[in-house]
């Protein structure tokens, strides 16, 4: 109901008003230095006390990010296509510390809905049953392809595909407009980017038809066929679809790549803040924290590795306030 969210939405409202801004950022950039960095960021309430790394800093931020968001509902169906990239990057965690007989110590992201406790222990047991019937199935095969073909990417491939896949699925059954569409724009950049790595490394069809996840905004096959061409046959491909842009960035440069496809999620949730009866803006909120996390651990990078700071400016995403 419309009404479910009306509070939720009021409160998100005024959790807004602590986001990271524009004028913000450029403070953060006329630090001199990683701790004066650091201790801008603490003076404006990031992190959880005294922190000693950026790393520290910033997972605090996720955390309080997702703790704000089960204070606003219990129901965290809506959020489960930002959720299945973790369950899915814990899931190759886990498969890849058992066939190789490492301890998983520090691996698992934080965040997903699967425990990585039980990952493991489906791994180390050989039966995946116990996960959601997808995800079941894709572990299998990827444990499979580790352990007898010793294939790690191979590994990975099955599982990120599976991941996508369960992503526009999510996006589409939340019958949630701007869920959908996130799902979508997801999944086509990421077969943009296997399909660019692929068409550089010479990879065969074969693993193109087993990589690329199906999406309505780009043809998997057409995709794959281009690809197995060259990079000005992908790019041409990519031209006649709502990726023309993004071809342009990707010759550019990966790090253009990867900024254009943040800012166009950011350009994508902004029209939720003109929508205050569904769960759109609780979404938003969540992409627009992930978004100046992502921002801060570029400056604090460059500022570590005492990059330029136009090398900087050039990495840094559009804000959502």
């Amino acid at each position: 109901m419309k009404e479910d969210y009306i509070y939720a939405v009021a409160r998100v409202r005024a959790r807004e008003l602590g986001l990271l801004s524009r004028q913000d950022v450029d403070q953060l950039m006329a630090c001199k230095t990683y701790e004066e960095c650091l201790r801008t960021l603490s003076d404006k309430g990031w992190g959880a006390g005294e922190a000693s790394s950026a790393e520290a800093v910033l997972a605090a931020e996720e955390e309080k990010t997702w703790a704000f968001i089960h204070e606003l509902t219990d129901d965290m169906a809506p959020f489960k296509v930002l959720l299945l990239p973790t369950d899915y990057n814990n899931m190759k965690a886990a498969i890849k510390a058992v066939v190789t007989g490492v301890e998983p110590h520090q691996v698992f992201l934080p965040g997903g809905e699967i425990d990585p406790e039980l990952m493991l222990r489906c791994v180390r047991e050989g039966d995946f049953s116990p996960l959601p019937e997808d995800m079941a199935q894709a572990a299998d095969e990827a444990y499979h392809a580790l352990l007898q073909k010793e294939d790690g990417q191979m590994c990975d491939v099955i599982l990120d595909r599976a991941c996508l896949m369960g992503v526009v699925r999510c996006g589409k059954e939340s019958g949630v407009p701007i869920l959908a569409d996130y799902a979508e724009m997801l999944c086509a950049t990421s077969n943009v980017k296997v399909a660019v790595r692929a068409c550089k490394t010479g990879k065969s069809r074969a693993f193109l038809d087993m990589a690329l996840a199906p999406c309505a905004t780009l043809d998997a096959g057409s995709l794959a066929a281009a690809a197995c061409k060259s990079l000005d046959d992908l790019f041409g491909y990519l031209a006649a679809t709502p990726y023309s842009e993004a071809a342009g960035k990707m010759k550019e440069s990966y790090s253009a790549f990867e900024k254009w496809c943040d800012d166009k999620v950011m350009d994508l949730v902004k029209g939720q803040k003109m929508n205050p009866f569904t769960v759109g803006p609780l979404f938003a909120f969540v992409i627009a924290r992930r978004n100046e996390i992502s921002t801060v651990r570029i400056i604090l990078s460059g500022k570590l590795n005492e990059l330029d700071d136009g090398m900087i400016r050039e990495r840094l995403r559009d804000m959502y306030v």
